[in-house]
This record gives C-alpha cells, structure tokens and sequence, in this order.
C-alpha cells in the first residue's frame, strides 16, 4: 500500500548517512526517491565497513526504497539530464559543503528558476556562515565543538568521550526529514517552495538543549556544570550480568530501597528528595550498585518488576533483536534483497493506520535504473546511447553485479 507521502518525487543528490537516512524515511513513507549519484565517484558508504554480495550493510540500510540513476552532472548533458529531473521533483535534497552546487550550477537559485515549487534542502557540517563554513567535518567533531562528548563524561572535570555511534549524522537525517515534511505541508497552504537550511551542528545543539543544557539556560545564572549534579550511566553490575535501574520519582526511591531491603536509606537526608538525590547522585549510585551485586540479574529484574522499578537488561546486539520486546513490535524484519540475499533491518518508526509504511525495494545497484528514469523524462533510446557511449550515464549491466557504461 501507498504511504503517506505518495506521489512526492525526491531527487536525492548526498551521501554518506545523514542526508541518505533521511531520504530513507521519507521514502519509506512513500515518496518516490531517486537516488543521484557520479558514475565514478559514487556514494562512499557503497564501499564503507562490512559488505555481502557488492553491498555494504550502510548502504542497505539508509538506501532501501530508492531508485538510482548515475549522472555526470559535470558535462553539459549531464547537467541538463539533472536539470530535467529536477523539473519534475516536488524535494532536491544536497549535503555538500557551501559554494560546491554553486560551481555545479545546481544550487538553489539555479533550480529555483526552472522548478518554482521545489523545496530544495541544503545540509551541511557548520552551516552556510561563520569562519568554519568550510571545513571537512564528520560525525565525531561535532560531537567534540558540539559539548555531546563532555555530557557524554558525566562532567566537566572528566575525559570527554564520544558516542559510539554516529548520532549527529543520524540526528540531522532525522531533523531533515521533519522540516522537509514541514516545507511540503506549508507548500500545500501557500503554493510556494521552500529552500531549508540545517546543519549538523545546529541540529545537535538544538537537541541537547531540551534535557542537557539547563545549566546554560537563564542568562546571567549560568551554573558552573563540573561543580554541579554528577551524571554517570545508570548500567549496574549484579552477581551475573548487567542491569539498568532509573528512579525518578519518591515512590520510586522508596520501592527500590524496600526491593533490595536497604529501608535504611530512606531515611538518609541526602536522599529524600528528587533534588538531594540529584545532588548527591554519586553516593546514590554507588549504594545502588553496592545492593545490586548480591544477586543475579534474572532475580533483581523479577523482583524490581514486581516493585514497579523501572529496569531492563543490558542487551548485546545479537540479543536485542530476539527480546520478546522487540519481537512483539515488530520493528525488525526480514526482507529479501534482489541482489544481496536475506535482509534483517528496523522498518520505519512510525506507523500510519489509513497509509501503512512499507520495505518496497532494496537499495540501488549504482545506476540500477538509469535506463527507466532517463525514458520517463522523454530521451529517445538514441540519446539514451549517445549518454552511454560518452560515459555520462551508466547504468546496471544486467549480466553481473558490476555497473557498465553500455
């Protein structure tokens, strides 16, 4: 079934992972997204980390329900074939630095002037200003400039650490994908296009604000963070395993200590409130872990579930994906790939009762289908040929896993 954002024509023109997530998730809610890409120098995440059959498991996984056509958009028939394209997008996605669409002749301005209804989105490290507008970046320096890997220490005063896993890029995916739906709602009301800006600094700024940044918040206040609360991971050891335990609220506190027979606590000044037992956070915790380790971590989850403590075990990957939890969501599913075989990836998040999501295709071989988008914008088979003899088109040789020119 259709999703809810059928009929909306993507031309994704990024790579790596945040700009592809996000063309993911709108795809996978039913827009149609063409996937653009050099025939030389394509996506880099097609070559990154573990692969099967000629495609790595980042590109399957932020590349399904697209389809691809390779352009040399540096040749004059390159670009026009592009240009075409465009003509008949509704969104014209790029997250490449400043000032190199504009040297490819494809950036807003340009596009604007032959679609005036597209919404074109422009995402970038730094942002379009301001003396690091040009610097190379990746997902770990902005978790460094971003303040992500001090809250990441627990506090000013200890080591920075990085999270081990490539939040900025996804959380710019995620926030592309939200104002591109924006900027076509407000299309709908208006009949205008839009031209979106964000970059993964802002979009990593503007999420710590919400729980991380209280310190920051009232001007001329400002609280000096390495002297205030200690934050650690709540990951507790027991006699066999780990556990996460989080409590929040008095009722809470007072289930937790009656669970693991330290009533005692209950009555300790530094803990009879949300505020004392904030303040006092590194005592708590290593109370906390001091009771945990007297029983296997089985026994603790029973009991601290039978208390209504708010507890989990600490998962492995390969153990993840077979909690009765997960299952029962149904968030991970098996699809079958054309060419790389048997897939087990996250459907779309969200869920829509009247226009359900769904996995239609795998992703792309490059230039999978060039041969299909170029016939549907109008070129003959003759012009189709003359692109292929002169290397400005390839396409998939149907004969191998490997992309051919003709």
């Amino acid at each position: 079934m259709a999703g809810p954002l059928d009929g909306i024509r993507i031309v994704d023109f990024t790579t790596m992972i945040a700009g592809p997530y996000s063309t993911m998730i709108l795809a996978d809610q039913g827009a149609e997204v063409i996937k653009v890409e050099a025939p030389v120098a394509s996506d880099h995440a097609r070559r990154a980390g573990y692969s099967q059959r000629h495609f790595s498991a980042a590109f399957v996984n932020n590349n399904r329900n697209k389809r691809s056509i390779a352009i040399d958009v540096k040749q004059p028939a390159g670009h026009q074939l592009l240009l075409d394209l465009v003509r008949t997008a509704d969104v014209f996605v790029q997250n490449f630095r400043p000032g190199v669409m504009a040297r490819l002749g494809i950036d807003e301005p340009a596009l604007r002037q032959i679609n005036e209804r597209l919404i074109y989105v422009s995402m970038s490290g730094w942002g379009e200003k301001g003396p690091w507008s040009h610097k190379p970046v990746y997902d770990p320096i902005i978790q460094a400039i971003s303040g992500l890997a001090s809250i990441q220490a627990g506090s000013d005063s200890s080591r920075p650490r990085l999270i081990r896993t490539i939040l900025p890029d996804k959380l710019t995916g995620v926030t592309s994908a939200q104002a591109i739906s924006a900027a076509l709602f407000a299309r709908e009301r208006t009949g205008k296009g839009e031209h979106v800006k964000l970059s993964m600094l802002d979009a990593v700024v503007a999420f710590l604000w919400s729980s991380d940044m209280g310190s920051q918040t009232f001007v001329g206040k400002e609280v000096d963070v390495a002297a205030a609360a200690t934050f650690i991971d709540l990951i507790y050891e027991t006699k066999t395993d780990y556990i996460s335990v989080s409590v929040m609220t008095n009722d809470q506190w007072q289930h937790f200590c009656e669970a693991v027979e330290r009533t005692d606590l209950l009555e300790d000044e530094r803990f009879k409130n949300p505020a004392g037992r904030d303040r006092f956070a590194d005592e708590r915790l290593n109370l906390m872990q001091e009771a945990l380790l007297t029983k296997s971590a089985t026994e603790w989850l029973d009991i601290l579930e039978e208390k209504g403590v708010p507890c989990a075990p600490v998962l492995r990957r390969h153990e993840m994906i077979h909690h009765p939890q997960v299952q029962a969501s149904e968030i991970v599913v098996k699809t079958e790939h054309r060419h790389a075989g048997t897939l087990r990836q996250a459907r779309n998040a969200a869920m829509f009762e009247g226009a359900p999501t769904e996995i239609r295709y795998g992703a792309p071989h490059l230039g999978e289908h060039t041969e299909e988008i170029v016939y549907e914008l109008g070129y003959s088979e003759s012009e189709l040929s003359q692109l292929l003899e002169q290397g400005i088109v390839t396409r998939l040789n149907n004969q191998s896993d490997d992309v051919a020119t003709g």
